[in-house]
């Protein structure tokens, strides 16, 4: 029998806040979205794609 524990630290101790993936984490500004997740809402939050 073996348990499971929550990750405390590290790469996969964060997960997005909209889908749950745990790779590709914006964590900048507080965000925690994965990168999928932040191109798909990144107007609606306000951020604007310069050249």
């Amino acid at each position: 029998m073996t348990k499971t524990r929550t990750k405390k630290f590290g790469r996969g101790a964060n997960r997005c806040k909209r889908c749950g993936r745990k790779r590709g984490l914006v964590r900048k500004y507080g965000i925690y979205l994965c990168r999928q997740c932040f191109r798909e809402t990144a107007m609606e939050l306000g951020f604007k794609k310069y050249w």
